[in-house]
């Protein structure tokens, strides 16, 4: 690892992962094939205080900053993005309440956060607003004892099985700039129920991969929530294009690390195949095409980390990062991708079998290049970027 990490650091990342190479990596297949819920590794997961890792000790949390909470998710993402995938909304709803929540938000919230006893949704992506947040649709207005909320969201990541969501709407929609009518809504709702009053959730989205954590629509139809449902209280309405514009960047440092997993995973399936496969006379190792890719598959892993590690730490200081997240996600996913391709072109044939896990790497890692802004998007976000501190 590019940086010196501390005793607490290198134990909960060693403990990580030899949870994934026990527990994970050997049956992930047939949870990917059936597309089911790990359950026994969600319970794993909790119990090594994964859910509240960045949650202050106060909240019961594991108080760690968000370098280790990265050094986790590539850990977890070497064995399946999936797993990532159901504390990522999780880590940033909880980031978000720690950092805008009301002091009554923080006690009621966080300390079952911490624990997993509540898990939590994140929604902001509508059937025709993804990069372009601002053009989202869902209302929220007020009424005599709260908000009533109503509009469709999309790809909604645990939408089923939390308790709680974390919901961007539009309470004035006459503001202008659009962004600042928004307004972010903590969700109180029952896990693992597709009706409730006001509340519909559909069968899950089907997906190329990314199997195992639900995918969901969301659909509310006058759906009721207390006046405290406001993240930040009184003071939140109107801050939550601010609020969730925040959580992303730290999302897409997070989408990096996931895509680094899954370069990883893919470099060391295709590394040791190389030396057992034999071809003309030599292992494939031996020849200088195959050479030639495992030069390319390393150096894009390690370019990655020191972008990802760069952003993660700029992120935990307070500074902006948006430049360095942006530079990380855009990198590692498609570096996520080109190992990808290039540890199954390696394999051959074999590469194409569901019995090597390639396959599997192959079908999740084009979800990194998109979500969190795809990578147009981030291009974009860079260069805007770059011209402004470049400006003549």
């Amino acid at each position: 690892m590019p940086l010196e990490l501390t005793p607490e650091q290198k134990e909960i990342v060693r403990s990580v992962r030899e949870f994934v190479d026990r527990d994970v990596l050997p049956n992930v297949a047939k949870f990917d094939r059936a597309d089911e819920f790990p359950q026994e590794m969600f319970e794993q997961m909790r119990a090594l205080g994964l859910f509240g890792i960045t949650i202050p000790e106060e909240y019961g949390g594991l108080s760690l900053d968000i370098l280790t909470y990265v050094l986790v998710v590539a850990e977890l993402s070497r064995g399946w993005i999936s797993l990532s995938g159901i504390i990522n909304t999780h880590f940033m709803a909880a980031w978000m309440v720690q950092n805008y929540g009301t002091q009554q938000q923080k006690r009621e919230l966080l300390p079952l956060m911490a624990t997993g006893d509540l898990r939590s949704a994140y929604s902001m992506t509508e059937p025709n607003a993804g990069s372009d947040v601002q053009a989202i649709k869902t209302r929220a207005n007020r009424t005599s004892d709260g908000w009533r909320i109503n509009g469709q969201k999309m790809w909604s990541t645990n939408g089923l099985r939390a308790g709680m969501i974390m919901l961007l709407a539009v309470t004035d929609p006459s503001a202008s700039p659009r962004h600042k009518g928004m307004t972010a809504f903590i969700i109180r709702k029952t896990p693992g129920v597709n009706e409730q009053p006001g509340l519909k959730i559909p069968p899950n989205l089907k997906k190329l991969g990314y199997k195992g954590v639900e995918t969901t629509e969301l659909i509310f139809d006058d759906f009721d929530a207390p006046a405290e449902s406001v993240l930040g209280g009184e003071a939140g309405i109107g801050q939550g294009f601010k609020y969730f514009m925040a959580a992303v960047e730290l999302g897409r440092v997070n989408v990096a690390a996931r895509a680094l997993g899954v370069a990883r995973c893919a470099f060391d399936a295709a590394i040791t195949y190389a030396q057992q496969r034999q071809a003309f006379g030599k292992h494939i190792s031996q020849h200088q095409a195959i050479q030639l890719k495992i030069a390319q598959m390393g150096t894009q892993i390690r370019a990655a980390e020191l972008l990802i590690h760069d952003a993660a730490v700029r992120k935990s200081s307070g500074e902006r990062a948006d430049l360095e997240a942006g530079m990380a996600k855009y990198f590692a996913t498609e570096a996520a991708q080109s190992c990808a391709i290039e540890a199954m072109r390696i394999h051959g044939g074999y590469g194409y079998s569901q019995e090597f896990i390639v396959e599997r790497l192959y079908r999740d890692a084009p979800l990194l290049i998109l979500g969190e802004g795809t990578n147009e998007i981030q291009q974009l976000l860079i260069a805007r970027r770059l011209l402004e501190l470049n400006a003549i």
